[in-house]
């Protein structure tokens, strides 16, 4: 199976308008344009995660003018978009057809492949105790990476092809939820990955 994107290359930078963040503030926010093939025959649904594998592991130091996170701090996963039971027919995700522009508080019902569920992604912890943006963030909502850190960051776009057409999930479901209830029913898995930075130094490096 594989997974390509015409929004942004392999290992390349992904473009700030499927960014949510961007240096002059929020960015478009769009999903980007993903398609896949070669499933293997026996595929009854999809997968697809979005996980930033370089989120800064000490949230004191995200943010600040006096300071720059190092490279080697230690890193955790941020998740970006969750979603589930997408039909084995479906090949193809059109840019901006899932997410387009920022929703304060969060997407209620994020548009998606009819049949689809979307799960909650990272940003409702994040923003947890800001009144301005706190709120269940369902759907895709694309990178913001810390002004300040020295790492670029990878955003892994992983699609799973699964045995059942659908997994058993709670209503509000995170990508915790969906890696334990997939583990028995997965055939194979493909990946790419695009890069994004707010840092000046990384980015022009």
């Amino acid at each position: 199976m594989h997974l390509t994107s015409e929004s942004f290359a392999h290992r390349g930078r992904i473009p700030a308008e499927f960014a949510m963040g961007t240096p002059e503030g929020f960015g478009g926010n769009r999903n980007p344009h993903l398609a896949w093939s070669d499933a293997p025959a026996d595929t009854q649904s999809f997968v697809l995660l979005c996980i930033d594998t370089d989120a800064p592991t000490d949230a004191s130091t995200v943010g600040r003018e006096d300071m720059e996170i190092p490279v080697e701090q230690p890193r955790a996963d941020f998740v970006h978009w969750v979603m589930v039971d997408i039909p084995a027919s479906v090949s193809s995700i059109a840019a901006g057809s899932c997410s387009e522009g920022v929703t304060a508080h969060g997407k209620r019902t994020p548009p998606g492949p009819p049949g689809a569920r979307q799960g909650l992604n990272d940003y409702t912890g994040w923003f947890k105790g800001n009144a301005d943006m706190a709120g269940d963030y369902a759907g895709y909502d694309g990178p913001y990476p810390p002004f300040n850190d020295l790492r670029t960051h990878r955003y892994f776009f992983r699609l799973f092809a699964l045995r059942v057409p659908k997994l058993d999930l709670p209503a509000q479901f995170t990508a915790a939820d969906v890696f334990h209830a997939l583990q028995p029913h997965e055939i194979t898995e493909a990946a790419i990955y695009g890069t994004y930075s707010l840092n000046p130094k990384v980015a022009a490096g």
